[in-house]
């Protein structure tokens, strides 16, 4: 099994963490986020990934046919499902305090009143 999968992976994770780490703007820091949860998809098809493997549709295959982990494969949909959501909740967010103080900067926008 080759290694590439997973250091693709961690090179995502990391390129994601810099840009976080480094954003002076709560869009760009979600999309930065989104970037790091790009990478559990690259990582959860690496782990699930069979060389030679088929899909993982079993009707009209004969017994013993290799296939891919299909668990794999529905964890990362709702992994993407579940990025999507708090994407969008984040960007709610973002919009909210760039309607309460003028500014997406977070330094700028430290404190906000509930």
């Amino acid at each position: 099994m080759s290694v590439l999968p997973y250091l693709s992976a961690a090179w995502i994770f990391a390129v994601g963490i810099y840009g976080a780490i480094t954003s002076r703007n709560l869009i760009h820091l979600a999309l930065c986020l989104t970037v790091v949860q790009s990478s559990t998809y690259v990582l959860l098809l690496a782990i699930g990934y069979v060389k030679g493997g088929g899909a993982p549709i079993f009707k009209g295959v004969k017994l013993g046919t290799t296939a891919v982990d299909p668990v794999v494969q529905s964890l990362t949909l709702t992994d993407i499902v579940v990025s999507v959501t708090v994407l969008a909740l984040i960007l709610a967010l973002a919009l909210d305090v760039r309607k309460q103080r003028g500014t997406v900067d977070p330094d700028e926008a430290t404190e906000l009143r509930g």
